[in-house]
């Protein structure tokens, strides 16, 4: 995993709408980059509601949410779209930036042995450094940790 202290990763990935977003983007303010499975599956969902719900707690405190998964740009619209998602969706099908953040690799289910995103996040400071990580987070109530973080370093 990356550590504290170290820079985040520079990212430019489409989101629902296509348009693209970069890291740089966010420069001057905090950025919650939280990296999920697959839109639309029972605790992705949880999880995405969650960081929705507390969209303006998140702009009170001068922090941006992007959840980044290996779905492609349709299925991340119908997801935002389907679940009034307003936050950035990013679009990374090649696993490319979260092997960046060391949240992509081998996974088994039902038996199958297969390359995907691990449920990982990151709390990127003003400064573009990595001020806090969550690693394998539980989806349900993580927006509330990542907050009382925000609130800690304040």
């Amino acid at each position: 995993m990356l550590d504290t202290g170290d820079d985040a990763p520079e990212f430019a990935l489409p989101n629902q709408h296509g348009e693209t977003v970069r890291r740089s983007d966010f420069e001057g303010e905090r950025l919650v980059v939280y990296f999920y499975p697959r839109a639309n599956t029972e605790g992705c969902t949880t999880e995405a509601l969650e960081f929705e719900a507390a969209r303006s707690r998140f702009d009170e405190l001068d922090a941006s949410v992007v959840g980044i998964s290996d779905d492609p740009v349709d299925d991340l619209e119908s997801f935002a779209d389907e679940h009034d998602l307003e936050f950035d969706l990013l679009s990374d099908p090649d696993g490319e930036v979260a092997t960046l953040y060391e949240s992509y690799g081998e996974k088994q289910m039902f038996g199958n042995t297969f390359d995907g995103v691990f449920r990982n996040t990151y709390l990127v400071g003003p400064d573009g450094s990595i001020e806090a990580v969550y690693e394998g987070v539980s989806p349900g109530d993580h927006a509330e940790d990542v907050l009382a973080a925000l609130d800690d370093a304040e």
